[in-house]
């Protein structure tokens, strides 16, 4: 009989406890629903302006030599198919050109030295999924014979665009 009682006691101690840890981690548990989206990304940004571009000199019989001088650039998408294209707010000053050429980003590929105008060029092509800064931006200032002296420095304003390809 003592064995009996015992057992029963067991039984209904059991019970209780496997009920209370059963009601305790019912009543400990909740949810959530998070959502979540990424939407494209495509940022450009410059580094300070290249210093002036002075023609100065030239060998006799030859043009004038060019002048150069480096900016730098970051690129930020988690897009693909885009590029980057440039272009100036006005027409060069007869017998000069304005030259742009931007180091590619990682998959991108670079058109190499384009000439500005004022209608956008493709610098950089196949550009997709990138986080790149401190990529190099060339440009290269020439002038012809023809070009008329210019007493003080001018200024042209060169807009970047990432954009789709």
């Amino acid at each position: 009989m003592k064995a009996r009682k015992a057992l029963v006691l067991f039984l209904v101690m059991s019970l209780a406890v496997f009920g209370f840890v059963a009601m305790a981690q019912a009543s400990n548990t909740a949810t959530q629903t998070v959502t979540f989206q990424v939407q494209a990304i495509n940022e450009i940004s410059l580094g300070e302006d290249p210093d002036p571009l002075i023609i100065s000199t030239a060998t006799a019989g030859s043009e004038p030599d060019s002048a150069q001088g480096t900016s730098t650039y970051a690129i930020t998408t988690n897009d693909e198919g885009k590029k980057i294209t440039a272009k100036i707010d006005t027409a060069m000053p007869m017998g000069t050109d304005l030259y742009v050429e931007l180091e590619a980003p990682t998959g991108g590929t670079s058109s190499g030295q384009v000439e500005l105008a004022t209608t956008d060029n493709d610098v950089v092509t196949g550009i997709e999924h990138v986080a790149e800064s401190g990529k190099t931006i060339t440009y290269t200032f020439s002038a012809d014979s023809t070009a008329d002296v210019m007493e003080s420095t001018a200024t042209k304003t060169v807009t970047f665009t990432l954009m789709d390809a």
